[in-house]
């Protein structure tokens, strides 16, 4: 299926929707930090990733601070981190300004990652999934929560060819981490 959808090397883009964060009185919303539950759920985000062998070769980050959080304990569990980008345009960023910093990735990118926020990145990802395995498109159509990740895979020499209707969604999971 995926093959049909462009020539050119296989390609992934992982969707990071930030861990859940707090609302502490008083701070602006790019300052907000995560919560409890938000510094339980990144790391379990960055095992799962590591688990199902998606690690990125580069990380696109918006620079909200509970974005920033979530990717610094996504990638404390895998044994290299790869380069990230922190992109200020991420924030509340809607379906082409999210395109736009994708399109600009390098060529030799394979799998690229990017942290945000919704509602652009359930947006994105709906947007760019032509199709997908088993339910994963209905589960993301559903709700998109924090810390969900999910997988568009595609085919292409350049990442200016993904479009909408381009990819195939092939992987939609919601880890969450254990209390202690």
């Amino acid at each position: 299926m995926i093959a049909r959808a462009g020539t050119g090397p296989l390609r992934r883009l992982v969707v990071l929707r930030h861990a859940k964060s707090a609302w502490p009185e008083g701070v602006p919303d790019h300052r907000r930090p995560l919560a409890p539950r938000g510094r339980r759920d990144a790391p379990a985000a960055g095992r799962a990733l590591a688990d199902a062998d998606l690690l990125p070769d580069l990380a696109l980050c918006s620079t909200a601070v509970r974005a920033r959080q979530t990717w610094e304990l996504a990638f404390a569990e895998w044994g290299t981190p790869p380069p990230v980008r922190y992109e200020p345009r991420l924030y509340a960023a809607d379906v082409p300004e999210l395109l736009a910093a994708v399109h600009e990735t390098p060529a030799a990118v394979e799998t690229l990652l990017l942290v945000g926020h919704n509602p652009g990145l359930e947006e994105l990802v709906t947007e760019l999934a032509g199709d997908g395995l088993d339910d994963a498109l209905e589960q993301v159509k559903v709700k998109f929560p924090t810390s969900a990740v999910a997988v568009l895979a595609w085919r292409g020499t350049a990442w200016t060819a993904l479009t909408p209707g381009t990819a195939l969604l092939t992987w939609f999971t919601v880890p969450r981490g254990k209390k202690r």
